[in-house]
C-alpha cells in the first residue's frame, strides 16, 4: 500500500480552513449543479490561471456536457496579499466564444474587480451567456457588485493558500485550503 506523502509546507499554515475531503465533496456538488444547468447545451469553460488550474481540473472531470476549455490570465494580485484593485487581463483566448455558453472558473472571488472585468471582456465577445464558478468567496471584501452563480465555500477575510491558491507562487500544491501564518508573508505586501 502506497503511503501518502506529506506536503512540507503544511507547517506554514496557521490552520486549515477547508479540508481536502470537504473540497472533494463540494466540487462534486458544484459539478452536479452545473450539469443540471447546462444539460443539453455545449459549454465553453474558461479557467482563470494560474490559481484555478487545480480546481478547474477536478471540476471538469465531473462535468457531463460537451465542453471546450480555454484560459485567461487575469489578476489583481501582482505580488503580496492585497488586491491592487486594477486587474490585469491577458486576453489570450484561442476559442471564439461568440454565441457560446461560457462558464468562468476561478479560485477565489475577493473584491470582484477581476471577475467583473473578465465578464465585461466576454460579453464584448458576444458570448450567449456568461456564468461564474468559484471555489472560494470572500463577500466582506467585495468592492464592486459581483456575485458568482456557483460558489464552493464562503470564507472569512484571511489570507489563504492551497489547492491552487498561492503566495508568491508557493503553496499551490497543498491539498487543502489553509490560512498562511503571517510570518511567511509579513513585510512582503
Amino acid at each position: 500500500m502506497a503511503q501518502k506523502k506529506s506536503v512540507p509546507e503544511l507547517k506554514h499554515l496557521d490552520h486549515v480552513l477547508v479540508s481536502e475531503t470537504a473540497i472533494k465533496r463540494r466540487v462534486a456538488a458544484l459539478a452536479e449543479q452545473i450539469n443540471r444547468a447546462y444539460r443539453g447545451k455545449d459549454l465553453t469553460v474558461i479557467a482563470i490561471v494560474n490559481g484555478a488550474i487545480i480546481f478547474t481540473s477536478d471540476l471538469l472531470r465531473q462535468l457531463r456536457s460537451p465542453l471546450r476549455l480555454d484560459c485567461i490570465r487575469a489578476s489583481s494580485y501582482h505580488s503580496g496579499t492585497h488586491s491592487t484593485g486594477k486587474p490585469v487581463i491577458v486576453d489570450n483566448l484561442k476559442l471564439d466564444i461568440k454565441g457560446h455558453h461560457v462558464l468562468v472558473v476561478d479560485d477565489i472571488l475577493d473584491t470582484g474587480n477581476t471577475l467583473s472585468a473578465v465578464h465585461e471582456l466576454l460579453r464584448a465577445k458576444q458570448a450567449a451567456s456568461v456564468r461564474t464558478c468559484v471555489l472560494l468567496d470572500k463577500k466582506e471584501r467585495r468592492v464592486v457588485p459581483f456575485e458568482a452563480e456557483y460558489v464552493g465555500f464562503e470564507i472569512p477575510n484571511e489570507f489563504v493558500v492551497g489547492y491552487g491558491l498561492d503566495f508568491n507562487e508557493r503553496y499551490r500544491n497543498i491539498p487543502c485550503i489553509g490560512v498562511l501564518k503571517s510570518k511567511y508573508y509579513a513585510g512582503k505586501i
